[in-house]
Parts: structure tokens; sequence; C-alpha cells
């Protein structure tokens, strides 16, 4: 996949209420915060990097990303970070037809995830293609058409529908497997005790930095 035609999203819009609120991307990892990790490992795989988040975005002004709120009212969760995107990309920037999308609580994302995730997409012939390691599917760990953008508005604002991997299926998704040993690259820092473990297995595996 040739990443001129896929833009990423950081998604950070969710309320982090397992970690005692806040901006979860703000939390530190090894002395750099894990937005700093996110960023190292997604940039480099696509054309154009975005943080979705919500509220004041000043507070991320030191790393230079477009700050790209969700639209939806009622803090709906990851979909409403990607459906921002999909209509960024659509507006903005017409030769992206796919976005990437990164959990900003995943400090270990392959280095190597889009291309993956394209790969997925082309052989198994699904509209979509998502992530999965250690038997699990990591559905915003994924790969997202902006040609779907209308469905997804209409999935959330007139269905309610919230779950990622509901409305991936509906599209049929591809999957790309990862291995999760001997650290699963999606590991996520949900809570102060995740991050302690994330602290451990960086110590453990410096190469994770």
């Amino acid at each position: 996949m040739n990443p001129d035609g896929v833009a990423g999203v950081i998604l950070a819009g969710g309320l982090a209420r397992r970690m005692g609120g806040g901006d979860k991307a703000l939390r530190p990892l090894g002395g750099i915060t894990l937005l700093d990790r996110l960023i190292a490992r997604a940039a480099p795989q696509v054309s154009a990097l975005w943080l979705n988040a919500n509220g004041d975005p000043s507070r991320f002004a030191r790393w230079g990303l477009p700050v790209v709120p969700d639209d939806v009212p009622g803090a709906p969760g990851p979909l409403a970070g990607i459906l921002a995107a999909l209509d960024l990309a659509a507006a903005t920037r017409p030769e992206i037809g796919l976005v990437a999308s990164f959990p900003c609580d995943a400090p270990f994302i392959p280095r190597d995830l889009v291309a993956r995730l394209a790969a997925a997409r082309r052989d198994q012939g699904g509209a979509i293609a998502v992530a999965a390691s250690g038997g699990r599917v990591h559905p915003v760990a994924a790969l997202w058409p902006v040609a779907l953008r209308h469905d997804l508005r209409q999935a959330l604002v007139e269905e309610g529908l919230r779950k990622v991997e509901r409305w991936a299926g509906r599209h049929g998704f591809a999957v790309a497997e990862f291995a999760a040993d001997p650290v699963d690259p999606f590991l996520n820092g949900n809570t102060p005790e995740d991050l302690v473990e994330a602290e451990r297995l960086l110590a453990q595996h410096p190469e994770l930095g």
C-alpha cells in the first residue's frame, strides 16, 4: 500500500474513566507520553496524521498535529473519532481513500500495522481491515475506507450504534494477525495498573522504545 493514499488518526477522544479521567494520551511511559510513542510509530506509516480529541485543542499544541474533535454529541466512543477523520479526509485530502486508526493507549502498536492491514484487506477482500493478536480482534486498530463515512454517520446518529466491531462486521472485514509473544503489540493502557505492566515490559524489552 502506498502511504500517499492513507491518512492516520490517533484516537484520543475517550473519557478515560478506568484511568480516572483526563487525557490518557498524555500519561507518561518510559519518560515520554503515550502520545509521543504513538506518533513515533504511526507517522512513518501514513501520509498525514491527525489527532482525534475533544475539548481545548491547545493542550496538544506542542505536537503540531491537526486536532479533529467528534461532531457527534454524547461521547459515543471510537466510531465518532473514526467518522471525524473520514470526514476530514473527504473534505481536505481527496487523494486519500483510506484512514488508519490508532488507539492512543496502545504504546507498542506495530510499526508495520498499516502495511499489513492493507495486505489483509487486499488478500481477503474485506472493505475494512482490523488487527488481531492472541486470539482477540482489535477493531480500533484498523483501516477504514473514506467512502463509508455516510453509512457510519447514519449508524451513529440515526441508529445509536456504538460498537466498532459490530459496524465493521456489516461491511465485512479482513483480519491481520500479529504475534502476541513475547509482547502483545496491542497491549492497552486502560488503567494505572496497565501502565505499570507496560513499564515492566518496556524495561524487559528496550527494543519497544
